[in-house]
């Protein structure tokens, strides 16, 4: 699918943003859909709408007007505890919210829909073993459910409506203004205070921003994305360990780790409601991202390393303005 023109949902996202400027740099004709008020800034090539989810189904139509793809990244991550059941409020806008974009764009006339999912979707790791795309899912939280829910929903949809779908599901994604566990992590290595976390010998896939734009620009145009799951990452693993160090090394930071037991880190961590963040520092996480390279001819464009660096740059940046 050659495409010129793309509105991406969530355009003032972490994700969003930084697929928009890219987009726009690239020539492409980006219509920024946002739920809020429009931002003030300005990006040549991108035009800023104001589109929330479930209303102005006319401006929905403006807005879709001349556009080839919706790139599908609103979504809601977090539940705050007083906005009652979390798998009620992620359910509105992870699946009835994707259901309204879909609808959108399938009477606009729209040719391909990428959507956002998460590798949450396949489970939580816990071992050493590679998700696939084909795996049996095993969703085990309300937004992980909400996700693979929306999947299923999109699958119906887009062949009832003759949509081309493509599922995209990454791993933690990291990059400039990042935040929760990984700017935790940012945060830890800055300190450069002895860490428990030495005999951790596990492996987590990650996923830079620069390479999931970029895979999410292949998977809008290529022929061969559309109908298919895909999983990707970086190319390399890292275990919790390793990540700290080149961390804490590129912020010109001792890296003093000592060991104590994974078990008795998860052990503490639950005394302390801290179990879920233990559960990921500790245990491994690894995708299989070999059909992405088979099938659409897509390598990351950018190494660990180099990606690090520039996280960390931005980090340093933010905290000492």
């Amino acid at each position: 699918m050659t495409a010129s023109s793309v509105l991406v949902t969530g355009s003032n996202g972490f994700v969003g943003s930084h697929l928009c400027r890219t987009l726009a740099a690239e020539g492409w004709r980006v219509v920024g859909a946002q739920r809020r008020p429009v931002s003030t800034d300005s990006i040549e090539g991108l035009a800023a709408v104001h589109l929330p989810l479930f209303s102005g189904e006319e401006d929905w139509q403006r807005a879709l007007k001349s556009v080839d793809c919706v790139v599908h990244l609103a979504a809601r991550v977090h539940v705050p505890r007083s906005a009652g059941s979390s798998a009620t409020a992620f359910h509105q806008i992870n699946v009835a919210g994707t259901r309204f974009a879909m609808e959108q764009a399938a009477r606009a006339g729209v040719g391909r829909f990428v959507f956002l999912s998460s590798i949450k979707v396949n489970g939580e790791g816990e071992s050493l073993r590679q998700y696939r795309a084909d795996d049996i899912p095993d969703p085990q939280d309300p937004y992980a459910q909400s996700k693979y829910h929306a999947e299923l929903m999109l699958r119906d949809g887009c062949r009832r409506y003759g949509l081309e779908l493509v599922i995209i599901r990454p791993p933690l994604v990291y990059g400039p203004g990042v935040r929760a566990n990984f700017r935790r992590l940012l945060r830890l290595a800055s300190i450069g205070l002895p860490l428990p976390f030495n005999a951790i010998d596990n492996r987590r896939s990650l996923i830079s921003i620069w390479n999931l734009v970029d895979f999410i620009g292949c998977s809008m145009r290529h022929p061969a994305a559309a109908g298919a799951t895909w999983l990707i990452s970086d190319g390399e693993d890292l275990s919790t360990p390793d990540l700290l160090r080149r961390l804490a090394r590129l912020m010109h930071r001792p890296a003093r780790l000592f060991a104590v037991s994974p078990r008795n880190l998860q052990r503490a961590a639950n005394l302390l409601g801290l179990g879920a963040e233990m559960h990921r520092l500790c245990d491994s996480l690894v995708v299989d991202a070999s059909p992405a390279y088979a099938h659409l001819d897509w390598r990351p464009t950018m190494s660990v390393d180099e990606a690090l660096a520039l996280t960390v740059e931005a980090f340093r940046s933010e905290k000492f303005q």
